[in-house]
């Protein structure tokens, strides 16, 4: 992360602590108040988060998606079932994800057990997709390699001429996911990198409940 050292000109942001007594008892409630937050400062896309998936082969790999839903059963993404990441989830449904608001000095880190989202959810977002973007979730391939861009702009062409003006329905190989949480962290950045970190984690067996701690920066 950043140095903090010289961060206490850099706007009131670096005066924020983050402290125990503030912090309610489930981590979906701290998580809104933070992505409200970052919203309200005007942050461009608040809800990209870095997503870290391993397949069967114990390879990592890790890219940015889009937020699309956050509430007490979980954090929901979309994408092409068949992808990368897709494969990777089949193999392995356990999944890490970090938001980064660098103007707000905040970090949340989030770990835990993926499932697919049911069919009804996926296509009720489907329906609420740009055309254009449902049209590329028919034609792209994602992550099978292309010979051109040409190649891509023809599958384009195709799945818009076979859909014409009819409504588009969702691919059968794209829908949403939802990260169940088991532990969910909170950074906020101080001066001179003695940052405020809180972690929550599963707390019973029945994982209804959390246990929260304060880690060292």
């Amino acid at each position: 992360m950043s140095g903090n050292e010289g961060m206490a000109s850099q706007g009131s942001h670096a005066h924020r602590e983050l402290r125990r007594a503030d912090l309610p008892p489930d981590p979906i409630d701290q998580f809104l108040r933070w992505f409200d937050d970052a919203g309200a400062a005007g942050i461009a896309l608040p809800n990209a988060m870095a997503l870290a998936t391993t397949g069967a082969d114990g390879q990592p790999s890790v890219r940015h998606v889009l937020l699309r839903a956050a509430d007490r059963r979980g954090f929901v993404f979309y994408t092409n079932r068949e992808s990368r990441k897709g494969r990777q989830l089949d193999e392995n449904p356990r999944a890490a994800i970090v938001f980064l608001w660098k103007v707000l000095d905040r970090q949340v880190c989030v770990t835990g057990d993926v499932r697919r989202v049911d069919d009804e959810e996926s296509d009720a977002y489907f329906a609420t997709r740009p055309r254009e973007a449902q049209i590329g979730a028919w034609a792209s391939a994602q992550s099978s390699v292309l010979r051109d861009r040409h190649e891509l702009e023809e599958r384009v062409a195709q799945a818009a001429a076979r859909f014409l003006d009819a409504p588009i329905p969702r691919p059968p190989h794209w829908g949403g996911y939802r990260l169940i949480p088991d532990a969910v962290e909170f950074w906020q950045g101080r001066v001179f990198r003695l940052h405020d970190r809180f972690r929550y984690t599963r707390d019973d067996a029945e994982r209804t409940g959390w246990r929260v701690e304060r880690l060292s920066p």
